[in-house]
């Protein structure tokens, strides 16, 4: 870009500030051989696990440090996004897999991560974003039937932070065509209302 329209540019900030530090806290630097080698995190973790962890650093605007544990964190949570759908060991689909229709807690859940995913994205906060799809899972893997229509949605939702597995659980779950031409899901506020609240009383 060119000063003056570098200026102007409402990624000025995310692209002078956003600076990821090394593990010892020193900026990156080819002399002090201190930076991160990608191939090895490829060859170990994969390309999504590489992205994802890039964005789940926290916010865009902020210095960060580079940390193995981090990307060791998010191929473990990627690991369990599979395990919902597939069967790690055999690779086939999961027994707790269902065709009937979710609960109301379920839809709250999966509507409550595309509310906040949806928000995040438009804000630039992936990391949040990234945080949101953690606590659905979470939930998820709790449950002793998982809603493949709710599964299928989750998908795509994840798709833009780790377009390789999403894409094979797309597959796996029974549809024939990329995802890459899904629109993106809606969600419904009515799905995010609590039938019931507790009320603190002293």
């Amino acid at each position: 870009l060119g000063t003056a329209l570098f200026d102007k540019s409402p990624y000025k900030n995310v692209i002078v500030n956003g600076l990821v530090l090394a593990e010892d806290g020193r900026k990156m630097s080819k002399r002090l051989k201190n930076y991160p080698d990608p191939m090895h995190i490829l060859n170990t973790y994969g390309a999504d696990a590489l992205r994802l962890y890039e964005m789940f650093m926290g916010p865009l605007t902020q210095v960060k440090p580079w940390s193995m544990k981090g990307v060791e964190g998010v191929f473990r949570f990627l690991s369990r996004v599979y395990r919902l759908v597939l069967d790690e060991e055999t690779g086939a689909l999961s027994p707790r897999l269902s065709d009937g229709e979710p609960t109301k807690a379920q839809q709250r859940a999966l509507h409550a991560a595309i509310k906040k995913v949806s928000g995040d994205i438009e804000g630039m906060e992936y990391n949040t974003a990234i945080s949101a799809m953690m606590i659905f899972v979470n939930e998820a893997q709790a449950w002793d039937a998982i809603p493949r229509s709710l599964l299928s949605t989750f998908v795509l939702i994840l798709s833009p932070f780790a377009p390789h597995l999403a894409e094979e659980l797309w597959s796996r779950l029974g549809h024939p065509d990329t995802l890459a031409y899904e629109p993106w899901p809606a969600w419904n506020e009515d799905y995010l209302k609590e039938d019931e609240i507790e009320i603190p009383v002293q």
